[in-house]
């Protein structure tokens, strides 16, 4: 049964909330600083941890938590009669739960201006050590690094008076999954700082691409197979991504994703999406077959069909307006694997609903990005990554809108303003 819970998060986002509930079920509360504060200002019974170890917090808070009584509590293993006589001995408490987020290190360094000397301050040593030490002991300690997991870790607690083997496990897992990202970010980071001298004086700089690039992806889904059906694959995303992407999609029916099928998608819609205008485009094996522009979906679609009819078969379609009842039949006569559109009105729906072959059309609704075709930093990476053997080629993103201004006539013909246009 969870009797003691340690309480220290840099994000205040439900945590009081949570403490009371806690404080309900007879869960006896120890904290550090600020949240102790919160607690105790709302009528909470809660031991501040310098009380709990009878040693102060030193060094502007950076030594609070890296102590025996706090490590001891969360990595003593239960089952172990040696672990259990220790602890006694020393006069250490278990930690049944630890509800930690760390410093805000990523949120700092995203700020423009932020100096080195702030990001260096915005590094957590002890939330991390606690962290760990609590996944570590997972069987035993139910660790907390994100708001999302209060309701779930509260349901199981008021029901059993403790926590799953199956949710501590999940929590471990999310906890050393975000501390590899913070790590991650740190190194990204602080990779990327040079010192130039100039006149005796040191100054730091950061440089575009860091000396250890630290990718960090979340799984979205398992797929059947890869671009070969010998092949595994699975689908990721980036930790924070960029609005109006791909993986953003919400698919309102059809068959699963294939991996040739998000290929494929994301060349439609990265092409379709930097209209300004009504759009249409259609994609077969990773290359745009029919590319066009219209008063409405429903013309865009018309003229890009008849680029290429041929190659349009079982093609990938994208727009970029909202597809109408008019524009889903005109699709709906020929073979399409991929539907993509910010919007679908009912009636459109219908057209793909109504026919059962129709039905494994994979429909995909993806908002287009908050500023537009106009807005190259919406929606776009800010570099491509390449795999070559055993190595990565990094660059910024091809984000450059073509101006008149950028060409270059070299012949002897000058083109009309019709044709520049």
């Amino acid at each position: 049964m969870a009797k003691t819970a340690l309480i220290s998060v840099s994000d205040k986002t439900g945590i009081l909330e949570f403490a009371q509930a806690l404080h309900a079920l007879g869960i006896k509360l120890l904290s550090t600083g600020g949240t102790a504060k919160l607690l105790a200002d709302a009528g909470l019974p809660v031991t501040e941890v310098a009380d709990h170890t009878g040693f102060p917090e030193m060094l502007d808070g950076r030594v609070k938590t890296l102590h025996p009584k706090i490590h001891g509590g969360l990595l003593a293993r239960r089952d172990l009669p040696a672990h259990v006589a220790a602890i006694e001995q020393h006069g250490i408490d278990t930690i049944d739960l630890l509800i930690v987020n760390l410093y805000p290190f990523e949120a700092t360094v995203a700020k423009p201006g932020c100096s080195l000397e702030d990001a260096i301050e915005n590094i957590d040593i002890g939330g991390p050590a606690m962290v760990r030490s609590a996944a570590k002991n997972w069987k035993d300690v139910g660790v907390l690094t994100d708001a999302s997991q209060y309701a779930t870790a509260l349901a199981e607690l008021k029901a059993d008076g403790k926590l799953s083997d199956k949710t501590k496990f999940a929590f471990s897992v999310a906890a050393f999954n975000r501390i590899a990202d913070y790590d991650g970010a740190i190194s990204d980071y602080l990779s990327a700082i040079d010192f130039e001298t100039s006149q005796g004086q040191s100054t730091p700089t950061r440089s575009l691409f860091p000396a250890q690039s630290n990718g960090r992806f979340v799984k979205v889904q398992d797929l059947r197979y890869g671009e070969n059906p010998h092949q595994q694959a699975a689908f990721y995303r980036d930790l924070h991504p960029a609005p109006g992407s791909l993986v953003s999609a919400k698919q309102l029916q059809g068959k699963e994703l294939s991996y040739n099928n998000i290929a494929d998608a994301d060349a439609a819609w990265e092409c379709v999406k930097s209209f300004d205008v009504p759009a249409c485009v259609i994609v077969k094996h990773a290359n745009p077959c029919g590319v066009a522009v219209g008063k409405d979906a429903a013309e865009a679609y018309a003229k890009a069909f008849k680029t290429d009819p041929t190659s349009a078969f079982g093609g990938i379609i994208a727009f970029n307006r909202t597809v109408d009842a008019a524009t889903a039949q005109a699709v709906a006569k020929q073979f399409v694997e991929v539907l993509m559109a910010p919007g679908y009105t009912h009636e459109a729906l219908e057209v793909f609903q109504a026919s059962k072959a129709k039905l494994n059309v994979r429909v995909l609704e993806i908002a287009l990005p908050p500023g537009g075709a106009t807005d190259w930093d919406n929606g776009r990476n800010a570099t491509d990554v390449k795999r070559v053997g055993s190595g990565l080629l990094i660059q910024t993103a091809d984000n450059h809108e073509l101006a008149l201004s950028d060409l270059k006539v070299v012949s002897k013909k000058q083109p009309t303003p019709q044709q520049l246009k």
